[in-house]
């Protein structure tokens, strides 16, 4: 994939989050129409899934919820100046779907198999439904 303005938007919030949330993000893809990533809540690193994914440290006191709802509300926002002072294409009602899918990584199986997921995901695109 190549990223236009938007997706390299999209790409430095991502990798900006971080700051905000002291969390863990590990691999991530932007795809025309939707993206995929993985974030780590728990004090450990999911690459490599050290102590079987067990938690390290207190839990987070904010939810993935919050994550993904700031991660929408900053690319909508940022998408939205940029429609209006830098002729971006503008969008009707909402730049992200309400919902995301979600999905609790319990080992490091798990997690190879979803990094690949990700990884693929590209080579799946002209399979997509919304493919042009």
């Amino acid at each position: 994939m190549r990223f236009n303005d938007a997706g390299r938007m999209v790409k430095k919030i991502w990798e900006e989050i971080p700051k905000y949330y002291g969390i863990n993000l590990d691999e991530f893809i932007i795809m025309p129409n939707h993206i995929h990533g993985i974030i780590g809540l728990v004090g450990a690193t999911p690459r490599g899934c050290p102590n079987n994914g067990q938690a390290q440290g207190p839990a987070p006191t904010f939810s993935l919820f919050d994550i993904v709802h700031q991660f929408k509300s900053f690319t909508t926002n940022r998408y939205s100046h940029n429609v209006k002072y830098n002729q971006w294409p503008s969008f009707t009602k909402r730049l992200w779907q309400r919902n995301y899918y979600e999905h609790i990584i319990r080992n490091e199986i798990d997690l190879n198999q979803i990094r690949k997921y990700i990884n693929d995901n590209p080579l799946k695109w002209e399979l997509d439904e919304y493919y042009p």
